[in-house]
């Protein structure tokens, strides 16, 4: 089922990036989505439960609108903070841990951190601690992070 699974994501990732839609060029993307499936499905799902896989996936949509007004947020911050005449901007480095099981948890949250302005995703470890470099103190990343435990199905919906 993950081979079938990975060679749509490909085939379609195809589509988006060629826009082309002619026989031949429908055909080879067909082709190179199967060559491709053939050897990354397994890195790209391993043994999964797809019930589980797909709650992920909706749970990773629905989390996306969310990143995206927390992200114009901060960008809106970051602007006041640097045209403002006293430059209210106080670096800090905060250490913290999470709950997080998995390797994709650890790697969306390292990433919706770094991709937030005004913060940067210095350490993450398997374990689940974190080391963030903050241009402003008191960040509270755990929103955040409770958040992306939704996704990995730690907490309630």
């Amino acid at each position: 089922m993950s081979f079938i699974l990975t060679a749509v994501i490909m085939f379609g990732f195809w589509l988006l990036l060629s826009g082309h839609f002619t026989f031949i060029l429908l055909t080879s993307g067909i082709v190179a989505s199967l060559i491709v499936a053939y050897f990354s499905h397994e890195l790209l799902f391993g043994d999964i439960d797809l019930k589980i896989t797909v709650n992920r996936i909706v749970r990773l949509i629905k989390y996306m609108p969310w990143l995206v007004w927390e992200i114009i947020a901060a960008n809106i911050d970051i602007v006041y903070r640097t045209l403002h005449p006293s430059m209210p901007i106080d670096p800090e480095m905060i250490e913290f841990d999470t709950n997080l099981k998995t390797e994709t948890g650890i790697a969306i949250l390292a990433n919706s951190i770094t991709l937030t302005p005004g913060t940067v995703t210095v350490e993450a470890k398997r374990d689940g601690k974190f080391k963030v470099h903050s241009i402003v103190r008191g960040v509270n990343m755990s929103g955040m992070q409770a958040k992306v435990e939704m996704i990995e199905g730690n907490r309630d919906v």
